[in-house]
C-alpha cells in the first residue's frame, strides 16, 4: 500500500514519535527499538521506498538515532536533577562509546537492508524474551579497569549504531551486572545515550554523504546523509512532546503487566521483520 506524500506522511512520523515517547516515559525503555521497524515499514510504503529498497533500513537506523539526540535530552535533565546520573562512569565509557559508534555506522553502511533486518530481528527477539521473562543479570563483578571499561563501550556503540539506539538495552543489564543499583543503572544508560545519538546520527550523515558522493543513488529528499528530515522532525517533536506524559502514566498504570505486553509487541515487530524478508 503506498502512502501520499506531505501531511499524511508527516502525521504518521509525529504518531510513531508520540508512541514511542510515550513508551520510553512509562516503561522506560528507549524509542529505537520501535523506531527503527516502524520507519522501516512506513519508508516501505512511500512512494520512493521500491526504488531506495537497499538503503531503508539505513535511513531508518540514521533518522532513528538523530531523533534520541533530541529525545535523550530532556531523560538526562531529569535523571541529574534527582543525583542519579553516575558523571564519572558516563565520562570513562563516553571515548569508547564514541569511537565504537562511529565504527558502527561505517560497519552498518557496509551491509544490505536484508542483513541489517536479520540483526535487528535477532536484538528484538532477545529484548522482547529478556521483558517477557523479566530476565535480569545478578551483580557478579565490580567495574572493570580502563581497558576493561573502554572494551565494554566500544561493544555498545558498535552494536548500538547497527540496530539504531541508544543502548541501554546493552548498558543497563552491564551496569547491573557490576553491581550498579538499577536506578543508577538507568539514569547513566540515559546519559550515555547521547554521547551514542550525537556519534551514531553524525557517523550514518557522514556514510550517506560518501554513498551519494561516491556514485551511489541519490538518496530521497530531503535528507542528511542517512538521515530522513521529515521523519527526524516528526518523530522527535512527537517524542518530546509526549515522554512527561509517559511518566506521570507509569505511576498510575500497572507498569509490569504493561511491559509484558510491550515484550509481546517486540516479538511481533521482530516476526514481522523476519517475515518480510522472504515476503
Amino acid at each position: 500500500m503506498a502512502m501520499g506524500l506531505g501531511i499524511e506522511e508527516l502525521a504518521a512520523y509525529w504518531v510513531l514519535g508520540a508512541g514511542t515517547g510515550v513508551l520510553a516515559g512509562l516503561l522506560g525503555v528507549g524509542g529505537g527499538i520501535v523506531i527503527v521497524p516502524m520507519l522501516v515499514w512506513i519508508f516501505s510504503a512511500l512512494p520512493w521506498g521500491e526504488v531506495h529498497y537497499a538503503s531503508i533500513a539505513h535511513l531508518a537506523l540514521g533518522t532513528s538515532l538523530a531523533s534520541i539526540v533530541f529525545t535523550s535530552i530532556s531523560s538526562v535533565r531529569a535523571h541529574h536533577r534527582r543525583g542519579a546520573v553516575d558523571w564519572d562512569l558516563v565520562k570513562r565509557l563516553s571515548p569508547a562509546l564514541l569511537a565504537g559508534t562511529l565504527g558502527g555506522t561505517w560497519v552498518a553502511s557496509q551491509m544490505s537492508t536484508p542483513l541489517l533486518k536479520i540483526v535487528f530481528v535477532v536484538f528484538a527477539f532477545y529484548v522482547g524474551l529478556q521483558m517477557l521473562f523479566n530476565l535480569k543479570p545478578s551483580a557478579g563483578r565490580e567495574l572493570p579497569g580502563f581497558w576493561g571499561l573502554s572494551s565494554v563501550g566500544a561493544g555498545i556503540g558498535l552494536f548500538s549504531s547497527l540496530v539504531g539506539i541508544g543502548g541501554g538495552s546493552v548498558s543497563v543489564p552491564f551496569m547491573t551486572w557490576c553491581r550498579v543499583p538499577l536506578h543508577r543503572a538507568i539514569a547513566t544508560s540515559a546519559a550515555l545515550g547521547f554521547p551514542i545519538a550525537l556519534a551514531g546520527a553524525a557517523g550514518f550523515i557522514l556514510n550517506g554523504l560518501h554513498f551519494e558522493q561516491s556514485g551511489g543513488q541519490a538518496l530521497p529528499a530531503p535528507h542528511l546523509g542517512y538521515v530522513y528530515l521529515p521523519a527526524l522532525a516528526g518523530v522527535a517533536l512527537g517524542s518530546v512532546l509526549t515522554a512527561p506524559l509517559g511518566a506521570k502514566l507509569a505511576h498510575a498504570l500497572p507498569v509490569a503487566r504493561l511491559k509484558q505486553c510491550f515484550a509481546l509487541l517486540l516479538l511481533l515487530l521482530g516476526t514481522r521483520m523476519l517475515w518480510s524478508l522472504w515476503a
